[in-house]
């Protein structure tokens, strides 16, 4: 009975969307990715035992197509990939990574990389709910096929598994589709979670969650973050759980040994105290822009807005005192000056607009590396949806602010929070005695700052306990 009610709602869902759709663009974009997965996964037969794949040649981040990205041959076969097409053997084994959004996906890109290491001959494919993980990621070339997860409706899963023909299943940090793990299940097709975390109001734990809680036991394992996701999970008597912490940390750890240098920041920093308030919402930006209007003391911002909008912007700096800066503006300047970016410079370092101590950035793929910089940093969606990354900055060593109350979910701010190395405020007046307190207390300072980076560096490694439950699982066609 909640299985058939479960599925009319997917299918009511999907009816609601195309017609939210005609004036919403995300929701469009949604709808669009769904019409196009069937011909991205299934754009042509092979030459062997009729199994599917799409026509997509692997490409790189940028979308260029690069057959010669990798090359990967077995004594079975070899992956053709030449005029974007391919081929595949039936000898050929699949890896399927589901990641709800961008966040997860980032959280689950170490193991995604490391199966790509471990089994150089199979097919990746990865698949998102959200346009904002695929739109950005849909070029991803660690993936050879990437695309929507179609709605979890029985018609399509069975369409999705009969043409994928995964040998394994891995859903990173959450995303419970009953039909699709009802599926993969009675297929004994391995499924694992990782990067879990649960909480006690969840339906799995109810007296009235039977349905929930049976979904979960489609799962061969699940790997959690916490002990008390652990403890949860034995409370319903499922056993197959490993405390494996967050594979995000080992992410960061990547981004901040390849972190990119930028010109322009560094002469905006200069040698003064920087903040950067990262994919901030506006509720944040009410309390940083109070914030500035009467703080006095030397300091440089950065904001980094999660979504961008010029003209949202524009009005954004009329509601500062201080003269800001947009990033693209001041980099198509700095490009027209013989394209050197040094010439924004004067003699003593500084930029040559003087006073400007805020800078909005108006890109992105920046963000995670221009932490760098910070000597502070304030996260973004504490008072709204859920808390953005903060492990991004942590690694990089500096104090941590975020609004409240949508931090409870994340067991990395959580700890945080009680080491020390973070402070949660609930409007501009408390963020600023905070602010200040920290500003003053240089020693303060660096003892938070030695806290957040010490705390990714102990807990990386999660990466390595996952593979160490794929490997016996996945088996080699």
């Amino acid at each position: 009975m909640f299985a058939f009610i479960y599925t009319l709602g997917i299918y009511l869902a999907q009816g609601i969307a195309k017609l939210v759709a005609l004036f919403h663009t995300k929701t469009r974009l949604w709808v669009k990715g769904q019409e196009q997965t069937w011909a991205l996964i299934g754009g042509q037969k092979s030459e062997v035992g009729g199994r599917k794949t799409g026509n997509r040649g692997r490409r790189t981040e940028n979308g260029v197509q690069k057959s010669e990205v990798r090359s990967r041959k077995s004594e079975e076969g070899e992956r053709g990939m030449e005029n974007g097409e391919r081929t595949v053997t039936n000898h050929q084994s699949t890896i399927w990574f589901h990641a709800a959004s961008l966040g997860e996906f980032e959280q689950g890109r170490p193991v995604i990389e490391a199966c790509r290491k471990q089994y150089p001959t199979a097919k990746i494919v990865l698949t998102f709910f959200s346009p904002s993980g695929y739109e950005n990621k849909k070029a991803y070339d660690q993936a050879d096929i990437v695309c929507y997860l179609p709605a979890d409706t029985p018609a399509n899963v069975s369409r999705f598994l009969d043409v994928v023909q995964p040998d394994m299943a891995l859903f990173i940090k959450y995303e419970f589709w009953p039909n699709y793990l009802s599926a993969l299940k009675k297929r004994s097709i391995p499924a694992i979670l990782f990067s879990a975390i649960f909480r006690p109001n969840q339906l799995f734990f109810k007296a009235y969650g039977g349905f929930y809680r049976n979904v979960l036991f489609c799962l061969d394992h699940i790997l959690v973050q916490n002990q008390e996701s652990e403890r949860l999970l034995k409370s319903i008597d499922y056993e197959q759980v490993t405390l494996a912490g967050d594979t995000r940390l080992d992410r960061v750890v990547q981004i901040s040994k390849q972190a990119k240098t930028f010109s322009l920041i560094e002469q905006f920093k200069g040698n003064t105290p920087l903040l950067i308030v990262g994919s901030a919402w506006p509720d944040d930006l009410e309390v940083i822009f109070s914030f500035l209007n009467n703080f006095n003391q030397p300091l440089k911002v950065i904001v980094a807005p999660h979504e961008i909008n010029p003209e949202q912007i524009k009005s954004w700096q009329e509601k500062v005192t201080a003269k800001s800066l947009i990033y693209s503006q001041l980099l198509g300047k700095s490009e027209n000056e013989g394209g050197q970016t040094e010439k924004r410079r004067t003699e003593n370092g500084n930029f040559s607009q003087g006073s400007s101590s805020l800078l909005f950035l108006d890109t992105v793929g920046m963000l995670s590396s221009i932490y760098r910089y910070a000597d502070f940093v304030f996260v973004g969606g504490g008072y709204r949806d859920g808390l953005h990354n903060t492990m991004e900055p942590a690694v990089f060593g500096m104090p941590i602010f975020f609004g409240q109350p949508y931090y409870q979910k994340f067991q990395e701010a959580l700890d945080l929070l009680q080491l020390g190395g973070a402070q949660t405020v609930a409007n501009a007046d408390e963020f600023t005695k905070v602010f200040t307190e920290v500003y003053e207390n240089e020693e303060l300072r660096k003892q938070k700052a030695n806290i957040c980076r010490e705390y990714v560096q102990k807990n990386a490694g999660a990466t390595e306990k996952v593979m160490e439950i794929i490997n016996p699982k996945f088996v080699m066609r």
